[in-house]
């Protein structure tokens, strides 16, 4: 059964909130759109489009990419063979919270390169557990007295793959048919076959059919539908509190309050994928601290390590409790390497001054994008996020902009329907910022211009 319900750089570290404050206080600054186009793809050179092609032939073709190929990066900044700098708004898909080539997260690889690499999980690691410890104690301090345990694996997918076969278990120990699993429209979980059946995305989802029995859709943020798709035979709901892929949508607190009314009743899971919204993104440590309501799993990945690839599921004690010797596992998952790397961000991006500073950033950042939403009213529709993560609404496909502003120098990624998502390093500079927003600008001005033609 599969169902459908309803309609369908890095700044020096301010020593005090204050100082924060002081330093990413919403800018008076007037954008100037950078018109000027220093990085036209007809400028790439002869040697670097024979090495694309060379590459293509080679690869699954399953990503359509411009051809530019990077070399390096530090900071906010990337830059091509050609040594053209970008500044980059996507921070790898929300991944590089700490900019690229940070000098703690090198030093770390370097040290543990050299130390261990793997042992598989037939035994213990110093790092695996420590990070284990340090999630749980960590999100505890920041209001979240339900976490107690923690898998490791190596991404998001695998996360969320996790979090389903929790489900499913939890669930058989009520009834032999409690095994359906509630998503929501426009939502994104991953590419791998369970996650995959839980995103709501036609797209993704018709050349792999048929896909895990059970799942049933309702539409994100609609009460009414989401309680009459929870029933008893549901295992587990999975939702993220914000949505990055769907469109940069928050929940509705009175939305994400009802599921949780409604799993107690019906002892089923709620499931909160973070993988894009925690870890200090949205100007908290995790994302449902903006609605104050609690998961009884949350999956995560994408910053944990700052690029090394990493997913980790949290759970409340009788969730982890449950899950005994054999019912899941993995060979690489929470391998030294990753797992010391990812004791050092999380150690990094969870402090009370990191957090505020991304919530100032964030609030910066936006009314800069504001500016540029107040010159073309026609085009924006709505600059909205929180914190670090924000999406700016087109009235129409802004797919072109993302040429337009790389072609600028910026890079950008689009998301859900007419929108742009920015996502910047969470270090970004005021000064990052307003160069970012300038150039964004001139990509709009022209796509305006085209527009109107």
């Amino acid at each position: 059964m599969y169902r459908t319900l309803g309609k369908l750089s890095c700044s020096v570290k301010p020593t005090s909130i204050q100082a924060l404050k002081r330093s990413y206080a919403v800018s008076s600054t007037l954008i100037k759109p950078v018109k000027e186009l220093t990085h036209l793809d007809t400028d790439v050179p002869q040697s670097t489009l024979d090495k694309v092609n060379e590459f293509t032939k080679y690869t699954v073709n399953t990503y359509a990419r411009p051809d530019v190929v990077i070399a390096r990066g530090k900071g906010c900044y990337l830059y091509d063979t050609s040594d053209r700098r970008y500044l980059d708004f996507t921070a790898g898909i929300a991944v590089t919270a700490l900019g690229h080539s940070d000098s703690e997260v090198a030093q770390v690889l370097y040290d543990q390169a050299n130390k261990l690499l793997h042992t598989s999980n037939l035994y213990h690691n110093e790092h695996a557990g420590a990070l284990a410890k340090t999630m749980v104690e960590t999100t505890r301090q920041h209001g979240g007295e339900w976490a107690s345990k923690l898998f490791l694996a190596n991404s998001g997918t695998e996360a969320n793959e996790g979090a389903l076969k929790f489900a499913r278990k939890w669930g058989k120990q009520f009834s032999p048919d409690k095994t359906e699993i509630v998503c929501f429209t426009n939502a994104f979980h991953g590419r791998s076959m369970g996650a995959l059946s839980v995103t709501f995305n036609p797209k993704y989802q018709k050349p792999f059919a048929p896909l895990v029995p059970g799942i049933v859709t309702s539409p994100y943020n609609d009460v009414d539908a989401a309680l009459s798709a929870i029933t008893d035979k549901t295992c587990g709901v999975i939702i993220e509190p914000i949505q990055g892929e769907g469109g940069v949508h928050p929940a509705k607190a009175e939305f994400l309050e009802a599921l949780r009314k409604r799993c107690d009743e019906t002892n089923t899971l709620l499931i909160f994928d973070e993988i894009q919204c925690g870890l200090a993104r949205t100007g908290k440590m995790w994302g449902h601290q903006h609605f104050n309501v609690t998961p009884d799993v949350m999956t995560m990945a994408k910053p944990l390590a700052n690029g090394v690839p990493i997913g980790a599921i949290l759970t409340t004690e009788k969730v982890g409790e449950m899950i005994k010797t054999g019912d899941h596992g993995t060979t690489f998952g929470g391998n030294p390497l990753a797992a010391a790397v990812a004791l050092n961000v999380v150690n990094r991006i969870t402090t009370p001054e990191f957090i505020a500073s991304v919530n100032q950033k964030g609030e910066h950042l936006k009314g800069l994008l504001r500016q540029v939403q107040d010159s073309h009213p026609d085009l924006i529709k709505e600059v909205r996020g929180k914190g670090l993560l924000i999406g700016v609404e087109f009235t129409k496909d802004p797919s072109p902009i993302v040429k337009m502003a790389r072609e600028r120098g910026l890079l950008l990624v689009t998301a859900g329907c007419n929108t742009v998502r920015v996502i910047p390093p969470l270090i970004i500079t005021e000064e990052e910022a307003v160069e970012g927003v300038s150039k964004f600008a001139g990509a709009v001005d022209q796509f305006a211009a085209l527009s109107h033609q």
